[in-house]
């Protein structure tokens, strides 16, 4: 009976530390993308691109 308890408590604690680093990985990646993102939509309207060719 104490090796089922002790194989459970180990199967949770080995769970909880990959799930955590899962998310260790996953929310840094989704910030820095969603940063990304919103510097590639903010972008174009700061710094207006002119065709080439015409004049003022």
């Amino acid at each position: 009976m104490g090796t089922a308890v002790r194989d459970g408590a180990l199967l949770v604690v080995m769970t909880t530390i990959f799930a955590a680093l899962a998310l260790d990985i996953t929310v840094p990646a989704v910030v820095l993308s969603a940063m990304a993102l919103s510097r590639w939509l903010v972008s174009p309207e700061i710094y207006p691109v002119e065709p080439r060719g015409k004049t003022a």
